[in-house]
């Protein structure tokens, strides 16, 4: 009893200490959207060329792959996005942390590291012959860059307390149809590949199926931040080994291997590390005080 209560005092003090954090990172994006407006009236830009003044091509160091470059000035400029900036403070793990201290990556890291994958995987399937336009390949950079933008702080636990009827997924696609209106239509091959509306299907696959780049990132990411050693993956092996058929994303017979490891170490990491009960039972506390601050609230 004196555990849990505990545990509740902590819990409170986080969530009044993020409200504050999120009152003063908001504010700081509002001044960030203000200093955009004053340059836009002083240089007379368009909205969509506001951020191309220094947006040649980049290069992010990331602890998993080494050097990231981003390929085109609309993946920079969709990154220094406030919306996209914002994930910065989004825990990719929620409250896992409380069990593998190192576990302190945010979406920010694992969108960066998905879009990484999705330039290799691309890379991978042209040499192979497959035909990919560069409109179809910056449309799926895009695509897996913000497929997870639509997460709030402590990630699922808002979707079942104060966020409710509505997915993480859903409120991503909110997120990109507003960023296509900013960006004059930009867009709009992204999110229609995201939907798995365009008529190539197997490129949907590649940023949501069983094999795609989210999960590919993220286990190997989550099995480094966490020191959960069986939960890596050979990402450059199994990407290495895709390939199309009538339209489907598959993998190479000689790469069944990788996959079966894939598989294992997923499931390991769910055993160990996803649902481990001390971070289930932090995040349902979690849920029940923010549930409580919705019914005081309204």
């Amino acid at each position: 009893m004196v555990f849990t209560t505990n545990v509740a005092l902590i819990l409170i003090n986080l969530w009044f200490s993020n409200i504050i954090l999120s009152l003063i990172f908001n504010s700081i994006a509002q001044l960030y959207v203000f200093d955009c407006l004053i340059l836009k009236l002083y240089f007379n830009l368009p909205k969509n060329k506001l951020l191309n003044l220094s947006n040649n091509l980049k290069i992010v160091n990331d602890p998993i792959y080494g050097f990231i470059t981003i390929p085109s000035a609309l993946i920079f400029d969709l990154i220094e996005h406030p919306y996209f900036q914002r994930l910065r403070r989004i825990s990719q793990m929620g409250m896992s942390y409380l069990v593998y201290p190192g576990a302190h990556h945010t979406r920010f890291h694992h969108a960066l590291g998905a879009m990484f994958l999705m330039q290799k995987a691309v890379q991978v399937l042209k040499s192979k012959g497959v035909a990919i336009s560069e409109q179809e390949k910056e449309a799926l950079l895009v695509a897996i860059l913000l497929h997870d933008i639509g997460h709030g702080p402590f990630s699922h636990a808002m979707e079942h307390s104060i966020v409710e009827n509505i997915s993480h997924e859903e409120i991503s696609l909110l997120f990109m149809e507003e960023l296509n209106t900013i960006f004059n239509g930009s867009l709009t091959l992204a999110i229609t590949i995201f939907k798995n509306q365009y008529h190539r299907k197997f490129l949907h696959q590649l940023i949501s199926s069983q094999l795609d780049m989210d999960r590919l990132d993220y286990l190997r990411r989550d099995s480094f931040y966490t020191g959960v050693s069986e939960g890596s993956v050979n990402s450059e092996r199994l990407i290495a080994m895709l390939h199309v058929k009538n339209d489907l994303l598959v993998v190479e017979e000689k790469g069944i291997y990788s996959v079966e490891k894939f598989i294992i170490a997923r499931r390991l990491m769910y055993w160990q590390v996803y649902l481990h009960k001390t971070g289930l039972v932090a995040e349902q506390l979690l849920m029940r005080l923010l549930k409580r601050a919705k019914v005081l609230t309204h």
